[in-house]
Order: structure tokens, then sequence, then C-alpha cells
């Protein structure tokens, strides 16, 4: 199907969908298309006020490897790149978000009154999502009689960038050669092949204001409205904070004064991603972390703020998934992070002490323990108890073990959205970005340590990483009559090692010993951990077997089923164990070459 016949029905799809009117008519071949738009640039340009045009001026991050931009962004048809955005947005109950607005630091610091728009945006995909699984979308913002399509794309590690392109565009209806230059090559085909598609709107009310601080320019936008489908619809109530210019611990800075005005859910979850679930009405995704990537010769102070806003990162992406509950892996991914964020800062302390770190940890600690609960009754009931059930086909009881299990349950995930919810929970997370901003661990470390940051990181990775090493070889000898308290301070260390290997072992390359060792800590953690996940089951089954009656039988051939598998597990672990010791560390490697 020629494009300029795609671009009209998916067009006439959206009006459908939305009732949205266009103030163009649909071009009709693809020059004119490319003409009119860029035309409509060009007069947009010289008619908006600035602010309403032009991207943060942030530094732009690179565009993300898997949406690597052709070389022909630069051609004169071409949307202009828009960079980078630097945003953070501050969930807010729907009756609150007008308060926020009289807050102080906004009182005193605001830029006028700012503007008030009624914003409609269409998000268009194929119908398989290939934009939205490749890490990209698509819109179409109608404000008054101007219509500016916008590509975004995932920036790798850090939590608060996203790539960003703008041009303007004649009508409601996308046009593709515009965004062609920001979408990956490998993509192309399928994106023109497929009729692009209105999959949500979005219909928000913006009251923005530019607030003027001595650390930067920030934008605050106030969204109240709704992201609708066909048959569904979400309310959005959010403050929207987006960095100009200056450091990005403005934005963190405005978000802290606001927090301390009234209770806020930090996030960085787009609009695209709430409507895209919302459409195809799925739980908010739970990613696990991404691997991280270093040059070896790279500074130990940039080293540790890659390392952090990476953990930062990935708690902010697992914080709606744990919260909304239907996907266990949401508050596994969540508490995977809290460990991460805690072994990061611990691998600080050894640079010097830091008031605000231990302050951090201690922070960090009580968030992930208000999340054991509910992991636990997660493995349970899917894991557990449906594997047991299905292996005991004659012993009745389970249908009733499950019942109280899942009241358990739905009891811990209460408890999760109230901590969340919960100021404390808050102002960790921005204080704890704000800091990673700022470096803030430079100001409490003795200035004759000071030099070690400055240090190639991978002469660090090479103490910590032998140190550690060498307490997992000391707490596993004579494995074999280790007693159960041994192997819990075993399983410790080996956990604590796999961590600190996750951040440092990327400064040694991507080589197939490391990739061996690090493969082999992981089955030996893994092994380990099952013990652990056995003696929890037996707390979560004292007192259900008491409940009710006909539970007890059900909890009895559970606790046996796990007891018959712990010793069958005995040469999976052994063997784990055996395979790690051969496994030669890299950084004994590099020292011997």
């Amino acid at each position: 199907m020629p494009e300029n016949d795609a671009m009209a029905l998916a067009g006439e799809g959206l009006r459908a969908v939305t009732g949205l009117q266009d103030h163009a008519s649909p071009p009709a071949s693809r020059r004119q298309t490319r003409k009119s738009a860029t035309s409509a640039t060009k007069q947009d340009a010289a008619e908006l006020p600035v602010e309403e045009l032009t991207s943060s001026e942030a530094t732009p991050a690179q565009t993300p490897a898997r949406t690597e931009a052709a070389s022909d962004a630069s051609s004169p048809n071409a949307a202009a790149p828009r960079g980078s955005e630097f945003e953070l947005k501050l969930l807010v109950d729907s009756d609150r978000l007008a308060d926020f607005n009289d807050a102080p630091v906004i009182a005193t610091n605001a830029r006028g009154k700012g503007t008030r728009k009624h914003l409609k945006s269409a998000y268009y995909d194929t119908p398989e999502r290939t934009l939205w699984r490749n890490g990209l979308s698509l819109r179409v913002r109608q404000s008054g009689t101007r219509f500016l399509q916008t590509v975004k794309a995932e920036c790798g590690d850090d939590p608060l960038r996203r790539g960003e392109w703008e041009a303007s565009v004649p009508s409601m209806t996308p046009d593709l050669a515009l965004a062609m230059p920001f979408i990956p090559a490998k993509l192309r085909a399928d994106v023109e092949s497929d009729r692009l598609k209105a999959v949500f709107i979005a219909d928000i009310r913006r009251h923005q204001r530019i607030i003027e601080l001595p650390s930067g320019t920030i934008e605050v936008a106030f969204d109240q409205g709704v992201l609708k489908t066909d048959d569904r619809s979400l309310t959005v109530s959010e403050i929207e904070l987006e960095l100009k210019r200056g450091s990005a611990s403005a934005i963190y800075e405005i978000a802290l004064r606001l927090a301390e005005h009234g209770p806020v859910r930090p996030s960085i979850r787009s609009k695209a991603a709430r409507g895209f679930d919302l459409a195809d009405d799925t739980p908010p995704a739970a990613r696990k972390p991404q691997k991280l990537r270093f040059d070896p010769s790279i500074p130990l102070d940039d080293a540790f703020a890659t390392t952090l806003r990476s953990c930062l990162g990935h708690l902010l992406q697992s914080l709606p998934a744990a919260e909304d509950g239907r996907d266990p892996e949401g508050i596994h991914q969540m508490r995977v992070s809290l460990r991460r964020l805690r072994s990061a800062l611990h691998l600080m302390r050894s640079v010097g002490a830091n008031n605000k770190l231990e302050s951090l940890q201690s922070e960090a600690k009580w968030l992930a323990q208000s999340l054991s609960a509910a992991r636990d009754w997660d493995i349970f009931q899917s894991e557990t108890l449906p594997n047991v059930a299905k292996g005991c086909p004659s012993i009745g009881g389970f249908d009733s073990l499950e019942e109280v299990a899942e009241k358990r349950r739905s009891a811990a995930y209460r408890n999760v959205r109230f901590v969340l919810a919960d100021r404390r929970c808050a102002h960790f997370l921005i204080g704890l970005g704000g800091w990673i901003e700022t470096r803030g661990w430079r100001g409490d470390i003795a200035p004759e340590d000071l030099g070690q940051l400055a240090e190639p990181a991978i002469n660090f990775a090479r103490r910590i990483l032998s140190d550690q090493y060498a307490k997992v070889i000391k707490r596993g000898r004579r494995f074999r009559s280790l007693n159960a308290e041994e192997r819990h301070r075993l399983r410790l260390a080996v956990k604590k090692l796999r961590y600190v290997a996750d951040f440092l072992l990327p400064l040694y390359g991507r080589k197939k010993a490391t990739k061996r060792f690090g493969a082999k800590l992981a089955e030996l953690q893994e092994q380990l951990g099952s013990f652990n996940d056995m003696a929890t089951t037996a707390s979560l089954l004292a007192g259900l077997g008491a409940e009710r009656a006909d539970c007890g039988t059900a909890a009895a051939a559970i606790a046996g089923w796990q007891a018959h598998a712990m010793a069958g597990s005995e040469p999976r672990l052994w063997n784990a164990w055996c395979d790690f010791v051969k496994a030669k560390p890299p950084w004994l490697r590099e020292a011997e070459a």
C-alpha cells in the first residue's frame, strides 16, 4: 500500500476513535507531505515562543544503540533532532494537584503565571507494536490549531533521560517520512509495510510554568486528564519536571521541595507506557537491569556515578509493577534493584566514610524489608504450592491452603502500596537522585582519599573483587561438612560477590573467561538460594495449617516435599561449588598475563 494511503487510513481510524478534527487535509503524496511539514516547521518557529519549540539545553545523550539515527537524519526534509529530554514525574492525587501550584518553591521562583493548554495526543504503532517493543514511541499532539509529531526513545541507563525528536505536521495524521530517520533501519520495513494505527489518545489539561533556580531552569507542567482506548480509560494527575538548562540536580531539588509540600510519588513511567499497557490490558513491565559497560580507563568517580544511576533507574522502573501487583516480577525486580543499590553503596564505603551514604543504606534496607513478605507469598503461590499440588494429586486441602495464602499475599501487597505511598519513600528516592547528580559522596570523603576517585576504576575493582572472592573461598572450605548456619553465611558472601561482580566485571571486557566466571558465580548463588527459599517456606507454613483444619495435610505435604527436594539437591549444589572454584577469576588472569 502506498505510504500516503496508509497515512490517510490511519487518520480516519484516529478520528473514529478520538473525535479529533484535522485542521488541514491529509497530504496527497509523499512529496507534498514532506514539503508541507517542512514549511509548517518554519512557520511555527516564527510564531511560537521558543520554549514551545526547542529542546532542553541539557547535554544531549547519545541515541540508544537500538534506536540509532540514520545517516539521512540531516536531510533538509527530515525532522530536526531535538536531542534528549531530562524529565521526572511526580504522581499526585487528583484532588490535591492544584495545591502544588501554590507550593513555596513554585510561588517564589516561577517566571510569571505560566500558560494553560488543552493537549490532545494520539499515539501510533503497528498492530504488532513494532515501535513500542523496540523502545520507541510515535505521537502527534494537537494544541489549538497546531500539530506536533514527536518520536521518543529510551536512553540507556540514565533513568530521567530520553531521546526526543520533533517536527511540525499539518494534521493529526503522522508523517512517517519525518519519523523514519529516527527509526532503526532494521525496523523500517516492518513499519512501512504495516498500517500505523492510533492505539490510544491522551486528553490533558496542562498548566505550564517556568521555574528559575540557581542550579537550573525547570519547566513544570501540572497535567490532569485521561488516557483513552476504545473501551478503557485511565486518569492522569501528575507534575512533570523537565530540565531546560543547568544541572540535572535542579530536577531533584525542586522535586524534594514539592515532596515537602504534599504527598507525591516519583515516577519515570511515561504516558506512552501507561497508554500501551491500558490498550493491551497488561501490567506494567518489570525488566531486569541493563548490563553495565565500562572502558577500563574510566575514573572511579565516573564509574560510581554510572553504577548508581543504573541502580536508581532499575528501582524507579520497577516501582509501577511492584505497586500494581499483577506480575510477581515487579516485587522481585524491585528487591533486586535495592540489593544492587545497597551493594553499590557498600562498595563506596571502602573509599571513605560518608554520613549520607550510611543514611541511604539504612533507607534502602527499610524499603527492601517492606517488600519481603509480598515476595515470599508470591513464590509460595506461583511456584511452591502449585508444584507440590500437582505432584500430590491424592492429597486434599491445597485449594483451602491457597485461599488462606491469597489472603496473606493480599495483605502483604496492601502494605507494599502503603509504604510506596509514604513520604519517606518519596524523600528517599528523590534524595538519592539528587545525591547522585551532585556526586554527594565527594563531600564527606577525607581530602587525602579524594585522589582515589580520579584513579582508573579497574585498580579499585581488582582490590575489591579479590577481597570478596577470598571471603567466599574461606567460607566454603570443607564445603560438604558445612552446617545450615555456615551455608547461610556462605550464601550471603556469594550474593555480595555476585553484585560486586555485576558492577565491576564489565571493566574486564566481554571475554569468554569473564562470562564463564560470571555464569558459574550466578549458578552457585542460585543453588544456595534454593536452600534459603525452602527455609522461608517453612516459616510461611507455620500457623497456616492451624488457621483452617483442612489445610493441615496440604501444609505437611509441602514441608515433606521440600525436605526431600533439599536432600536431592546436594549433588547439584556440590557440582556448582566445584565449577565455581575451577573458574579462574578474570582479575587473576590479567595479573598473570
